[in-house]
């Protein structure tokens, strides 16, 4: 591998942080001192919406309708990007259900991490999300799909010299210090540890907790609201998927999807149709899969299946590598039927567009989506 020199603003952005976790960890008597404060960072307590006002307006992300309140407050701020973890120690997680959209993969060691795409729905109140874990590298490039400068929150990362360098990756970027929002750079009044929440013990690692409201006030204090330091909206920088209102079916093609990305039962998915609400209901490891701070089962109005190349382990950390650039084959549920698509991205910063079988861009069911980044050659029930 060809070495090359690392930037200055690398040293000085590591070494910041570092002072920063260490000076706040010295403060505290112990790691269980790390709580959630008692006073909300979301100013008003929640957004004031009126239950008569129509829902008129198209979220750009998924786009599912909400109300021209809704509207006006996300469009002050960018899409907020979370690494939400998927141990089996850490379920059921928080805030997932309020993301408009979700990535899974592989993390390492067959176990799946989500990056939930939180803008439109969640601006409704202030929002618990975690336990947050770390940076991979191929979820920084879709991450890129929704700005040169998302807010993208994380707990450290894979920091190791070959192409899994998440940590290198997000200095590269130019995110570093800035739409970048690693913990270990932020206070509790962003990001804590809660060893109580799943009413179990738990190790350290599946503790920590962030707050949606609080973590785009950082982004925005930093200059990164909806207009970043270029000068330039994040919307202007965006291409929007297409998107068509559902069509619910009573007697659905396809009843459930079921699948695994490794052999490991307890991080096997599965997804059943429910045509009164013409959603996806999803279940892991055999199980309901449920959000802590609603105690609901997760839905979907789309699932889609991107089948990428796997590379890995390619260290003894077992990181992993998935190809999410170039070209692949892909599943598209909704409405209780499949298209067998393909998918590409040609870039980092490109938006990963899904064809149909006569090379036409799908248009999605409006609704929440989850994109499930599979191995080629993995088998898919359905």
């Amino acid at each position: 591998m060809k070495s090359k020199l690392i930037p200055l603003s690398f040293f000085v952005y590591i070494i910041a942080t570092g002072i920063s976790f260490v000076a706040f960890r010295s403060l505290l008597p112990g790691a269980e001192a790390l709580i959630n404060p008692a006073a909300v960072v979301y100013e008003d307590g929640s957004l004031v919406i009126d239950p008569g006002e129509p829902k008129t307006e198209i979220c750009p992300i998924n786009g599912d309708y909400f109300t021209v309140t809704e509207k006006t407050a996300w469009e002050k701020r960018r899409p907020l990007l979370v690494m939400i973890e998927n141990h089996q120690e850490s379920r059921p997680q928080s805030g997932l259900g309020q993301a408009d959209l979700v990535y899974e993969a592989v993390a390492e060691g067959g176990i799946t991490r989500f990056m939930g795409v939180f803008y439109c729905d969640a601006v409704s109140q202030d929002n618990i999300v975690g336990p947050v874990r770390s940076a991979r590298t191929y979820y920084l490039d879709w991450a890129s799909e929704y700005s040169k400068n998302p807010l993208y929150a994380h707990v450290g990362g894979a920091n190791t010299p070959n192409k899994a360098n998440a940590l290198g990756q997000i200095v590269d970027y130019g995110w570093g210090g800035e739409n970048d929002l690693n913990q270990f750079a932020l206070t509790v009044n962003e990001c804590w540890r809660d060893y109580s929440r799943l009413g179990r013990q738990v190790a350290t690692e599946h503790t920590m907790y962030c707050s949606t409201e609080a973590l785009w006030k950082i982004g925005a204090n930093r200059g990164w609201a909806a207009k970043g330091e270029d000068g330039e909206l994040w919307s202007d920088q965006f291409t929007p998927w297409k998107f068509a209102d559902p069509k619910p079916v009573s007697s659905p093609e396809i009843d459930t999807i079921a699948f695994d990305f490794w052999d490991y039962p307890q991080y096997s998915v599965s997804w059943k149709y429910d045509p009164e609400s013409n959603q996806y209901l999803r279940s892991n490891g055999g199980s309901e899969h449920l959000d802590n701070n609603t105690d609901t089962q997760l839905t979907a109005r789309v699932v889609i299946i991107q089948y990428v190349t796997e590379t890995g382990p390619i260290d003894d950390h077992k990181h992993m590598l998935y190809g999410t650039i170039g070209t692949g084959n892909a599943l598209v549920f909704q409405n209780g039927q499949v298209i067998k698509a393909t998918w590409s991205k040609s870039s980092r910063t490109d938006r990963t567009i899904f064809l149909d079988p006569s090379k036409k861009e799908i248009e999605f069911a409006r609704g929440k989506i989850w994109i499930e980044a599979l191995p080629k050659g993995n088998q898919v029930d359905y």
